[in-house]
């Protein structure tokens, strides 16, 4: 085989329009992030070979329609012979990818550079100008908790302020799909998980600048992939590097404020601070019940400008303290965009949260049945307890390495019982004999055939009137389901079977609905 050229300058590819033909690239992973990135680099004419441990069929076909070989390689301990062949210059990774992966351990011994989605495509954000012909903002957004519905509010209440908007990301849609639409925008909102972050940043030309970014708060997560709560921490604390307009953080949340501080900006950013107390100069906050802004105009010192009302969060699902905190952080982003704050108000009148996000699905014989699927790690799933007095809890899955006693002990006097479900039961069961030995506890086993709807009845009979039935794992769903979305549906058939079907009168979400 003749030599191949290695050479390529990869920090001057920081355009859609550069040379990016032949560049020999290994994409590691073909889920909906893995795919996009292929279809980008097969649009640029790069030369595109795909390796991962498994395909849908659908993926299969693509693949082969835009040009991009695929290998598939299930032993994930060991290299495929056709990599090192390929010769890659460039390796771009699929999120879900461990750092210590054997693939990236064969590029990190051969000084391939390993770039994630997410600095692909902000080295591609120009494909499509804005009418000044200057690339789309990005607003980038992460914490443990709240992301998407933080970036689902930002979006709007930018599009209620007359720029073209979209969320993008973490929250489902490929970064690269989104800056190759042809209509094109002037705000993307980018919800960024802590593993897209952990590969930002690392390379000449591939540094993000956002106008604005937040981490919203901090709690241990996903320390099994970082390795450590510092590790976790570093990765989030990425979101703030070189933004140029506002850094927001929040008050109640030490380690945020901390991040801003340590965090190389660009010259006239600002630090914005969100609390649900009374907010000093520079901060959104709330004033009886009353949200204002006390950051983005001139008398700040001596004035504020009300954004909304507890009122208008409760028409939305959104008053619940947490809720009304990633109200508050949406709106910091939005006003460093320039949205005025009567568009403000409109955008949060004209919101609707989720499904999985603390909401109702029946309430029978008394008993409110209600998802919060999405909380997927402790910290949402302690929100989402703090939401009701009186609480089952169905708990359990894949807890990530991170210890459950202290939501356990945090919230012990509010649970009736408790229903353990997934893999990481022990743990869980472990935490209710040191912290709520007085709580009822059952366990669901894998091989129950129907585990949620085992779950249900289990709950069902631990509830009375006036108590919640809550689905709030506090860990991940893979164990026993496709993701969370699945997991919620689930849950809510199995009740809807259980209960017969049974509605109160009012079936619509309860005004304590957040992410």
């Amino acid at each position: 085989m003749a030599d191949r050229p290695v050479t390529r300058d990869l920090a001057a590819l920081t355009s859609w329009r550069a040379d990016w033909s032949g560049l020999r690239v290994a994409v590691f992973g073909v889920g909906v992030t893995g795919f996009a990135v292929a279809d980008t680099l097969a649009e640029l004419r790069a030369d595109v070979l795909v390796v991962a441990a498994r395909a849908s069929d659908d993926h299969r076909r693509l693949l082969d329609v835009i040009g991009a070989r695929l290998e598939l390689h299930p032993d994930e301990s060991t290299v495929p012979e056709v990599l090192p062949a390929f010769e890659p210059e460039l390796v771009v990774v699929s999120p879900g990818y461990h750092p210590d992966h054997a693939l990236l351990l064969w590029a990190a011994e051969r000084g391939i550079p390993v770039w994630g989605d997410i600095e692909l495509a902000w080295r591609l954000r120009d494909k499509v100008l804005r009418p000044d012909g200057t690339p789309p903002e990005w607003i980038c957004i992460t914490g443990t908790n709240g992301k998407t519905t933080t970036t689902q509010l930002t979006a709007t209440m930018l599009v209620q302020g007359g720029r073209r908007a979209a969320p993008a990301g973490n929250i489902g849609i490929p970064v690269l799909d989104a800056i190759r639409d042809p209509a094109g925008f002037d705000v993307l909102v980018i919800e960024l998980s802590s593993y897209q972050l952990h590969w930002i940043n690392s390379h000449a030309g591939g540094e993000l600048a956002p106008l604005a970014s937040v981490c919203l708060n901090l709690d241990d997560d996903h320390l099994d992939w970082h390795g450590s709560k510092q590790g976790y921490r570093d990765a989030k604390a990425k979101v703030y590097a070189n933004t140029r307009v506002a850094c927001v953080f929040n008050q109640a949340d030490l380690a945020t404020r901390e991040m801003v501080e340590d965090a190389e900006v660009q010259d006239g950013a600002r630090a914005i601070g969100f609390t649900l107390g009374m907010p000093g100069p520079s901060d959104l906050g709330l004033v009886e019940d009353i949200l204002v802004d006390r950051a983005f105009l001139e008398e700040r010192h001596h004035s504020a400008l009300e954004l909304a009302t507890l009122d208008d969060l409760r028409a939305a699902g959104l008053a619940t303290p947490h809720g009304t905190a990633n109200t508050l952080a949406a709106a910091a982003l939005a006003r460093a965009a320039g949205v005025a704050p009567a568009e403000i108000r409109e955008a949060v009148r004209g919101f609707a949260v989720d499904s999985h996000r603390t909401e109702l699905v029946l309430e029978a014989d008394g008993v409110r049945y209600v998802d919060d699927s999405k909380a997927t790690n402790a910290h949402a799933a302690a929100a989402a307890l703090a939401a009701f007095e009186s609480v089952v809890w169905i708990a359990g899955g894949l807890l990530k390495g991170v210890d459950p006693a202290p939501l356990v002990a945090r919230h012990a006097a509010r649970l009736k019982g408790a229903v353990l479900v997934g893999v990481d039961r022990d743990a869980l069961r472990e935490a209710f004999a040191r912290h709520a030995p007085g709580v009822p506890v059952v366990e669901v086993v894998e091989t129950e055939t129907d585990v949620m709807l085992s779950a249900v009845r289990a709950a069902a009979s631990l509830a009375r009137s006036g108590d919640v039935v809550l689905l709030a794992p506090a860990a991940a769903s893979m164990d026993q389901f496709v993701d969370y979305a699945d997991r919620g549906r689930r849950f809510a058939d199995a009740v809807r079977e259980w209960t017969g079907g049974t509605h109160g009168e009012d079936s619509t979400p309860p005004t304590d609905a957040a992410d």
